[in-house]
């Protein structure tokens, strides 16, 4: 596996990345015992194979249903030092509703500490207040860090280019130290942004890269003809990490075969 520094994070993180959301059982949050048998060993398959290839960054997010409890789960049984892990709280214009979240979704993935915090979908200027503004999600999780329950605090966006930039700007609380951003072949608007994080050591991770960048896995005739020599989802994985400013591409396996 090749790593590369995440930016202001100083996190050594591997070029692909596990993306948990088609993993978990259910789109609903779910008690264990309400879990089948099958979809915990179908998971920790998929964990096992994906840190055979030293894909040791794994990225869930409080919104997955049961992902974060599944996760929890079957990351109990592994040494903590084996792996980064990261969740996503969607941002609260109650900013002790977002803590109170936080400090949920560490007890449901039974970790003392997450790595990597990302908010959740700032994708409006209203969001974006919320996070930002004095006492608001972003002063709470910097108290948190502080108490040593998260590392890194990013963001992820999936709205308007000039609302990312403004995110991206940010500076009350230290602002953000990573972003969570759609950008890929068939999408590039996004590309001031992807400029933006790099001239702020922002850690870069592309979101989605084979499924919202053109459903890859199942591609069309003409694009396996115009991406040759290499499959389409080789020649758009290229194509992001021949930036020095993407760090990470999420692949979001649903299970060990997916690797293939």
């Amino acid at each position: 596996m090749i790593y590369r520094r995440f930016g202001k994070t100083n996190i050594n993180i591997p070029v692909f990345s596990l993306g948990m959301m088609r993993s978990m059982h259910s789109w609903q949050d779910m008690p264990l015992e309400f879990i089948p048998v099958k979809s915990q060993q179908s998971l920790q398959q998929l964990i096992d194979s994906a840190l055979t290839a030293g894909i040791n960054h794994i990225e869930t997010a409080r919104a997955y249903g049961s992902s974060e409890r599944q996760l929890g789960e079957v990351l109990s049984k592994y040494p903590r030092n084996l792996y980064i892990l990261q969740t996503k709280v969607i941002p609260s214009a109650d900013s002790e509703l977002f803590r109170a979240n936080i400090l949920d979704s560490l007890s449901r993935l039974q970790a003392k500490r997450v790595d990597l915090l990302a908010i959740h979908g700032i994708n409006d200027f209203r969001t974006l207040w919320h996070v930002c503004r004095k006492g608001g999600c972003l002063a709470v999780a910097r108290d948190l860090q502080e108490k040593g329950l998260i590392g890194a605090i990013g963001f992820s966006g999936h709205g308007f280019p000039e609302v990312i930039l403004e995110a991206i700007a940010c500076q009350e609380y230290g602002g953000f130290d990573y972003i969570n951003l759609h950008w890929y072949t068939i999408f590039q608007v996004n590309e001031p942004a992807l400029e933006a994080a790099a001239a702020s050591d922002l850690g870069v991770f592309i979101i989605s890269p084979s499924d919202k960048g053109g459903m890859l896995y199942s591609p069309p005739e003409k694009l396996k003809k115009l991406s040759q020599p290499f499959t389409p989802m080789q020649f758009n994985d290229l194509f992001c990490l021949d930036r020095p400013e993407v760090h990470t591409l999420s692949i979001g396996a649903a299970r060990a075969s997916d690797f293939q």
